[in-house]
């Protein structure tokens, strides 16, 4: 029988390349890049035993998809849709263990921490919502829609009745603002605290530096050679860090950070030195801040909410200061931890830039109003008691 003759195939700039893309890019899937090598074949006029010996596949093969590309164009060398095995689980099924999971597991009576994918699993069949199911099957229903009932984020409700006020003192200071007006040039924000319990853990074996497919090595065991307090006053505007290691923290230690700082030029001739800190018992209240103010008249101490140490600045150094520094830690003695937080001090003052602060006044009245609506949800009983 006569061999029916091969589909010329024309293609249109825009489909040369598409294809050329398809045959040769290093991401495409192999199937499809085998299939647009045909089609470019083809269009150089090759036969179809030509291109089969080309490509090493099959005659018949060949044939077919220059055929599919002749009739329906690049569509056609897409898979075609299939029916596939029919569903084993239902719309509503899913949707049940989906609802299922963003439950608390104690509200069910399970005796559990938290769901599982197992224990998921588990708890479906015992609810008759299905006769039987994986847990590989309510981990892909769950990753439809990033639901992750095994993770857990803390969290503290606001317990202080001025935290708007003293928040917005804050943020004010951070966008260069007092009491509604611009601070001058003359002016300086200072955010100040304490990390305390740094440790000096000396490894009883040498750390082993990382190389071709392995990590650096911190041996687990060590000897304990004391630890320090690291006090440090980060100029918000400036990025510029004054820091110092005590003993301990308390009073004397943070005044005499702060008498480190105020001697020093710019902020010895400032007109106005604000101070942000936290609670802490070394700077918290009004003795506190009438203890700043006499001591250096141009300073003014601004606290921050109870329970808000994330809108100081200074936080954000010393998450910088426990991964660049002090992680892993294996240090000799606290020679080596003072020695390494002053040189680190020089680099960072010589490189850093300000921080891009982005939480305003407005977020913050956002976030008080989404607080609000969850309080108003609360059962009475439940409205006053701060969630810890």
């Amino acid at each position: 029988m006569p061999v029916a003759a091969a589909r010329p195939i024309l293609l249109r700039a825009a489909e040369r390349a598409r294809l050329k893309r398809m045959a040769y890019g290093h991401k495409t899937e192999y199937r499809l890049r085998m299939r647009a090598q045909v089609v470019l074949h083809a269009a150089r006029g090759r036969s179809n035993a030509g291109i089969a010996r080309e490509t090493g596949l099959h005659l018949d093969t060949v044939r077919t998809w220059r055929g599919r590309f002749a009739r329906h164009g690049l569509p056609g060398l897409s898979d075609r849709r299939r029916s596939g095995r029919p569903p084993r689980f239902t719309t509503l099924q899913t949707a049940q263990v989906k609802a299922l999971a963003c439950q608390l597991a104690a509200e069910s009576g399970t005796p559990l921490a938290h769901w599982t994918c197992p224990e998921l699993a588990r708890e479906v069949v015992n609810r008759a919502i299905a006769d039987s199911i994986s847990a590989s099957t309510v981990r892909c229903w769950l990753n439809d829609d990033a639901i992750k009932p095994w993770q857990h984020r803390s969290w503290i409700f606001i317990t202080d009745p001025d935290f708007y006020p003293k928040a917005d003192r804050v943020l004010d200071l951070y966008a260069r603002f007092w009491q509604a007006k611009p601070l001058g040039e003359d002016e300086y924000v200072i955010s100040a605290d304490e990390k305390t319990s740094i440790q000096a853990r000396c490894r009883c074996h040498p750390t082993l530096a990382p190389g071709q497919a392995r990590a650096m090595r911190v041996n687990h065991t060590y000897g304990r050679g004391g630890a320090l307090a690291y006090l440090a006053a980060y100029d918000v505007h400036a990025a510029k860090v004054l820091g110092r290691c005590e003993p301990t923290t308390g009073i004397d230690p943070f005044m005499a950070l702060v008498a480190q700082v105020m001697t020093q030029e710019p902020y010895a001739s400032a007109k106005r030195v604000f101070w942000v800190v936290d609670n802490g018992s070394s700077h918290r209240g009004k003795k506190a801040a009438d203890r700043l103010t006499s001591a250096f008249p141009n300073t003014v101490m601004v606290h921050t909410p109870v329970h808000a140490s994330w809108l100081n600045q200074v936080e954000i150094y010393f998450s910088v200061v426990q991964r660049k520094v002090v992680s892993p830690n294996d240090f000799t003695d606290l020679t080596q931890v003072r020695d390494r937080l002053r040189a680190f001090e020089d680099r960072y003052n010589d490189t850093a830039q300000p921080f891009q602060w982005k939480f305003t006044t407005s977020d913050l009245e956002d976030l008080l109003a989404r607080l609000d609506r969850h309080t108003a949800d609360q059962p009475e009983e439940c409205s006053d008691r701060p969630a810890t």
